[in-house]
């Protein structure tokens, strides 16, 4: 009985997230949605990267180095300018023209 609980919970949570995404989708075809929503995903991934070598700089302390892209690189993350970090992104979420904002992110990845 359980196991059918969870069955629906999990078909209620992806319809969710299905009906979330053509929303998101908008006026966009769905087979260029790809290519917005996996760039995203890298923004983020790479941004959860770069945010958690930052606070291991920190601890170790070594701030005055948390702008240079060589302590990034050293450990196999990539170093995000301010554009390109999630916080900005989601900062700047509502703004007319986040579409640019996140556009100028992934290029300067």
């Amino acid at each position: 009985m359980a196991k059918q609980n969870n069955n629906k919970k999990t078909k209620s949570i992806e319809e969710s997230l299905w009906d979330s995404a053509n929303k998101l989708r908008g006026s966009v075809e769905s087979s260029e949605y790809k290519h917005v929503v996996l760039g995203l995903i890298f923004l983020k991934f790479a941004s959860d990267k770069f945010e958690e070598r930052r606070k291991e700089l920190i601890s170790e302390g070594k701030e005055k180095y948390i702008e240079m892209k060589e302590f990034y690189n050293m450990k196999n993350v990539f170093f995000l300018p301010e554009v390109s970090r999630w916080s900005f992104i989601i900062k700047n979420a509502k703004q007319a023209d986040i579409a640019l904002k996140i556009d100028t992110a992934l290029k300067q990845c």
